[in-house]
């Protein structure tokens, strides 16, 4: 029986983590951490299934096992591909090092992770005058930038732009980037843990050691052209509004479409055999209602994955959910 899955989330203690993701109804080991890895296929960190039939199976063996019936008919993917998103949640207790992603291309000819990777993240929550790097300043050269990175002083020509609850940043590979500390998102990504550090405030880490910069890469992928954020994309698209429910587009491109789902009492959906969808839940609590008779309980914080070929199911409740999938 194809039915949603529910996954074991896996943990991420990276020095700027902190204990804000219990603000989503997690349930954190001791200690820092800094990120939740919700829907993962990456050998970095895979999901297990936490309820039904298959609990217990790695997503990447439950995806082996049921092939398109899962994945669906319509996307670019066959039997032995790699599953091609992976979903977090972030709590940038203290600021994160400003780096870089490859674009496929790079990634193929440079690394044994041979996916690049294009990204998005939703702001769930944003401390006031909260701030994140996106891009350089207007009129920094790649020339300029290395003589900074010589000196140490490349914050001068970082864009810093001001965020709070509900904005939206799309983040394509080559786009320099950084999480300012005080804010947890949801981040949508291709497949790949591929970064390249580029600056990291002189930290070390719980060994005393500085974490290794990938200055070469960097400088390889870094696009110096991108220095703003379209502030009309900040809030997304409005798609559809009733009494029932309101869905915001996020961010669409060739690898993810990523939509809110405001919901007031319920939605009605079909997995048509077409493709996989993912919910990430990030306020209230609801149900979902699948093959007219079975129920599942959700709430804030929980992520689920409804196979292709799942057929009719409803969404009950009062919540605000991401919506994820491949166009």
């Amino acid at each position: 029986m194809l039915y949603p899955l529910k996954f074991l989330p896996v943990y991420k203690d990276y020095l700027w983590g902190g204990r804000n993701l219990e603000k989503l109804g997690k349930k954190l080991p001791e200690g820092k951490v800094a990120e939740s890895w919700e829907i993962s296929c990456h050998p970095d960190g895979e999901n297990v299934i936490a309820n039904g039939q298959f609990q217990g199976m790695k997503l990447s063996e439950y995806i082996n096992a049921m092939q398109h019936k899962a994945m669906g008919t319509d996307i670019s993917w066959k039997p032995g591909d790699r599953f091609p998103l992976l979903i977090k949640l972030i709590d940038a207790n203290d600021r994160l090092s400003v780096q870089v992603h490859p674009d496929d291309e790079y990634a193929a000819l440079h690394e044994q992770d041979r996916s690049g990777k294009n990204e998005m993240w939703y702001i769930i929550w944003a401390k006031p005058g909260a701030k994140l790097v996106y891009g350089v300043k207007p009129g920094t050269t790649r020339e300029m930038f290395i003589q900074a990175l010589e000196k140490g002083t490349i914050e001068q020509y970082l864009n810093f732009i001001e965020v709070s609850d509900g904005d939206v940043i799309d983040i394509p590979a080559g786009t320099l980037h950084a999480i300012g500390e005080g804010i947890i998102l949801a981040e949508v990504q291709q497949n790949s843990n591929n970064t390249y550090r580029v600056y990291d405030y002189d930290r070390v880490d719980k060994d005393g050691k500085k974490r290794p910069l990938h200055i070469r890469k960097a400088l390889d992928v870094i696009n110096f052209s991108i220095n703003s954020i379209n502030e009309e994309r900040r809030k997304g698209k409005l798609i559809y509004s009733s009494d029932r429910c309101t869905v915001t587009g996020l961010v669409k491109n060739k690898f993810f479409s990523v939509e809110l789902y405001d919901i007031h009492i319920r939605l009605e959906d079909t997995a048509d055999g077409s493709r996989f969808y993912t919910y990430t839940f990030i306020e209230g609590e609801g149900n979902i209602l699948y093959q007219g008779k079975h129920e599942m309980d959700i709430r804030r914080g929980e992520s689920v994955f409804i196979p292709a070929c799942m057929g009719n199911y409803m969404i009950s409740g009062k919540f605000k959910a991401i919506k994820t999938y491949v166009p």
